[in-house]
């Protein structure tokens, strides 16, 4: 089906024109609906409902920060901030594009304040935090940045979109979800005889024990380029860490990239595109193999070709609810429910 996905558009206006142009044009160009401040030039608490309605009907949001923080609401953050605050609240994905060197903007774009300064990097900080984001320097490097992200964030996050008012179900579209139906069925019964096949894996001899530590390593982005990370863990907690991504099958590149986000977070480092080394991540999966914690099979991918997925084993999903569940006489339980 012909979908198209509508995506908000949020930065400051005036100091961030030619930028928001090239990124609209990018979006335009990928087939996408572009939404943004355009809409409504003059903001102010009586269009916020307005805007809030925009942002619930988009599949993604983009934002652009720059040298400015921008004009304040009555809660005394910025409407971009607010805009942000509310995208993330309603779990829109988000990609961020933080200028590389706020302190090289003009003057004439940039905050003067030293208040709303500290705002504008507090606000640059939480951007950042938990997500990967991406670095920008020129208007002319946007459009290639948000091009490659959004097509990336599509593929792995897909929304619901949009679709024409004459769209229906056709004989060929019913052909098609009966054949996704098969497909899933005949993948559910090779995963359960994978799963069976686990059992043969017990017999190893000297295996190391799910308390035995091992050193996991790989690389990430900074600002100033490629830097390394390094962090030791036991073999139950690194599977506990990743456990809850296999709830459902998961391709063994997705597997590699978010793990190393989750590690290099546990490092304490700050940083883009972090990825494990391919021999340790290697280890890591036949180690999990080996335990009987996962099943690895390859699937056929419709459009041609096949791809490695991850799953849990059900001794794996017992595993993982014995270690991450929240336990009665947990003195954190509290806030660990968020309660």
């Amino acid at each position: 089906m012909d979908k198209r996905y509508q995506v908000f558009v949020s930065s400051t206006f005036i100091d961030l024109q030619e930028e928001r142009r090239q990124v609209i044009q990018t979006v335009m160009e990928l087939d996408c609906f572009p939404a943004g401040m355009e809409l409504f030039p003059a903001a102010d608490e009586e269009q916020w409902d307005f805007i809030r309605k925009v942002i619930d009907d988009c599949d993604y949001y983009i934002l652009i920060l720059g040298g400015r923080y921008g004009s304040l609401t009555d809660e005394g953050i910025s409407y971009t901030g607010k805009e942000y605050d509310y995208a993330v609240e309603q779990g829109l994905p988000v990609l961020g594009f933080l200028h590389e060197n706020p302190d090289e903007i003009p003057l004439a774009r940039s905050e003067i304040d030293p208040e709303t300064r500290q705002k504008l990097a507090q606000f640059r900080s939480k951007v950042a935090s938990g997500r990967l984001v991406r670095f920008w320097k020129t208007a002319d490097s946007l459009p290639g940045l948000v091009a490659l992200s959004l097509n990336r964030t599509i593929k792995t996050y897909p929304r619901n979109g949009w679709l024409k008012a004459t769209a229906f179900p056709s004989a060929e579209t019913l052909a098609e979800l009966n054949d996704l139906r098969k497909r899933l069925a005949q993948a559910q019964s090779e995963l359960e005889e994978a799963r069976k096949a686990v059992s043969h894996t017990q017999s190893i001899t000297d295996l190391a024990p799910l308390d035995k530590s091992f050193t996991v390593k790989g690389e990430y982005y900074t600002q100033n380029g490629k830097s390394s990370w390094s962090t030791r863990l036991t073999w139950l907690e690194l599977f506990t860490i990743i456990a809850p991504t296999l709830l459902i099958a998961t391709a063994d590149g997705k597997v590699s990239f978010h793990l190393a986000e989750l590690l290099l977070a546990r490092t304490g480092k700050k940083g883009r595109t972090a990825s494990i080394d391919d021999s340790v991540f290697d280890t890591i999966k036949v180690q999990f193999l080996a335990h009987g914690l996962i099943v690895v099979q390859t699937l056929n991918l419709k459009g041609g070709g096949v791809a490695l997925f991850w799953g849990l084993t059900k001794y794996g999903h017992s595993v993982m609810l014995q270690e991450r569940s929240v336990k009665q006489n947990s003195q954190d339980s509290e806030s660990e429910t968020g309660v």
